[in-house]
């Protein structure tokens, strides 16, 4: 009976150990169906030139084609077919420059489950692809020249992406590799994308693919981090809300800051927080002028960041030294000319003389005073030179008086003033020289006040340095002189001639420029005679007084700004 168990056992351990073997031997034939059935041969790789030196590459399979994925920038070019076999003889390296083409090299290998072709070219290259029964086409179409645009936007070397369906980390990485990034991405960084992107800047190709998964970067160094939006954005608040509790719970410290240059005042406003300013909500400034110093109290960075912030504004200022130089010209010319005659004389009862006195005083046998005789009273007042003639007869009583008077003034002038000042960049600065003129003001209760009016000669300047050196002047040059004094109901007043020039402009420094030039010219012709008599031709000119005046007046202005070096 033993003996019979002891067999029974042993065929059905050996019995067992068969089923085992077959179901072993089963499910690997079944595995190994399984894989061939999936795994798809690239049983052939043909390249042709085709028109227009387009480069044509031909890749035939054993089955179905694959999912054909491409990669490029300007000289290299890379097709992946996952899930492919090589045929051993298609393992190789293919040289076709030959072809005239840009394509030079064409070279295949295997990697895992997954067939790489290479592509070395001689430029950027348009890519297209076909998918037929059995075949991949894919043609390589030279880019035209183009034009250089400029992008202010994206900057990044120019790449090709050609994807389906692939998961967003696998791109992501490829971008970061082929810029030398380290890439790091969260978890929640996931999903496909379909991209065919040609000769883009890399940046805008990850902001492109970034937009449509809804996901943001930062840039640190050579590290990469991509991460939602949301994620990102409230990390960031996160980061913030603990500086700020930080901040608020750091302890008050107090400090005092000369200010050298600036006024304390000015910089304490900039300072505080009310106005935008280094100092945080806790933070307060005080002023003592009498020293120039600040009081800073707050935390230990707000008043290092205060401080920072004093020793670039605390700086001296550069000046400007603004010379000018107001030349007035003068030229007058003065002619005149007068005549004085007189004619006395007596016929019989009869009289003839400048005046009625001198007539009675002939009749009279009395010989009148001379200003008494004169028929034509038309002198030059103030002649520098005279002729007189006087014929008398005393047989008939007839006396003839004539005097001719000429005056000729020329004067000429030259006015210079050099008015000079020193200003601090960006700073106005006034300088005036001139008198005041009293005049008598009325009021309405009837009382009287002097008040005074200035004739002063004047400048008024506001410079400011640009970063090359040269000046920007905003000018206001003007002289007043006195004018004619007219009447009032209050009493004789003076009026005031004014020339002024405003304007702005930009020069070298140590240049002179001209600001402008002001020409006044006036012409006066004045004759005064004897009505009718003084229009006679000829002799009408010993019945009339002439005074020609000319007078020419120009105003030149000119201004040289030189910057005072320390």
């Amino acid at each position: 009976m033993q003996e019979i168990t002891s067999m029974l056992n042993f065929f059905i351990k050996k019995t067992m150990t068969w089923v085992y073997l077959s179901l072993i031997i089963l499910m690997s034939v079944t595995l190994i169906a399984k894989a061939q059935a999936q795994t798809v041969i690239v049983t052939d790789v043909a390249f042709t030139r085709g028109n227009s030196n387009q480069g044509v590459l031909t890749l035939s399979f054993s089955a179905t084609p694959p999912i054909l994925n491409i990669m490029s920038n300007d000289i290299n070019s890379e097709i992946t077919l996952p899930q492919t076999k090589l045929a051993k003889d298609q393992l190789a390296q293919f040289d076709v420059s030959a072809f005239g083409v840009p394509l030079q090299l064409i070279e295949t290998y295997q990697d895992n489950e997954t067939t790489r072709i290479a592509l070395t070219h001689t430029q950027s290259m348009l890519i297209n692809k076909q998918r037929t029964d059995s075949q991949w086409i894919v043609t390589f179409i030279p880019k035209p020249a183009k034009k250089t645009l400029s992008n202010a936007t994206y900057s990044g070397k120019p790449i090709s992406l050609d994807f389906q369906d692939v998961p967003v980390r696998q791109v992501l990485q490829i971008i970061a590799q082929l810029n030398d990034f380290n890439l790091v991405t969260t978890d929640t960084v996931s999903g496909n994308v379909t991209i065919n992107l040609q000769d883009v800047p890399w940046d805008q190709a990850l902001a492109m693919i970034l937009k449509i998964r809804g996901l943001d970067q930062r840039i640190e160094g050579n590290i990469l981090l991509i991460a939602p939006q949301e994620e990102l954005a409230a990390r960031e608040s996160a980061v913030l809300q603990a500086q700020q509790q930080a901040q608020n719970l750091a302890p008050l410290v107090s400090e005092n800051v000369r200010v050298n240059y600036a006024k304390a005042e000015q910089m304490a406003t900039l300072l505080q927080s009310s106005n935008g300013g280094i100092l945080s909500a806790r933070g307060s400034v005080a002023v003592d002028e009498r020293t120039n110093t600040l009081l800073l109290r707050d935390s230990v960075d707000s008043i290092s960041m205060a401080k920072r912030l004093l020793k670039e504004l605390d700086v001296p200022v550069k000046q400007v030294l603004i010379e000018s130089r107001m030349v007035t010209v003068r030229d007058n010319v003065d002619e005149q000319l007068g005549v004085r005659w007189g004619l006395t004389g007596r016929q019989g009862d009869a009289a003839l003389s400048g005046s009625a006195i001198a007539a009675s005083n002939i009749n009279s046998g009395v010989i009148p005073e001379l200003s008494d005789r004169l028929n034509v009273n038309l002198p030059v007042a103030n002649a520098a030179g005279r002729i007189g003639v006087q014929i008398a007869s005393l047989m008939d009583g007839t006396i003839l008086d004539l005097e001719l008077s000429a005056l000729e003034t020329e004067n000429r002038g030259e006015i210079i003033a050099s008015p000079r000042i020193t200003v601090a960049n960006q700073q106005e600065a006034y300088i005036e020289q001139g008198t005041e003129i009293p005049y008598v003001q009325s009021t309405s209760s009837g009382a009287t006040s002097v008040e005074f009016k200035k004739a002063v000669l004047s400048l008024k300047v506001t410079p400011h340095i640009t970063p090359d050196n040269r000046i920007i002047l905003d000018l206001v040059v003007t002289q007043d002189t006195r004018g004619e004094t007219v009447s009032t109901s209050t009493g004789p007043a003076v009026a005031i001639d004014t020339q002024e020039i405003k304007t702005q402009v930009l020069v070298e420094n140590g240049e002179t420029i001209v600001l402008g030039g002001i020409f006044q010219q006036i012409s006066t012709n004045d004759v005064t005679k004897v009505p009718l008599l003084g229009d006679i031709p000829i002799v009408g000119g010993l019945f009339r007084n002439k005074v020609s005046i000319e007078q020419k007046r120009e105003l030149l202005i000119f201004v040289t700004p030189k910057i005072v070096m320390d």
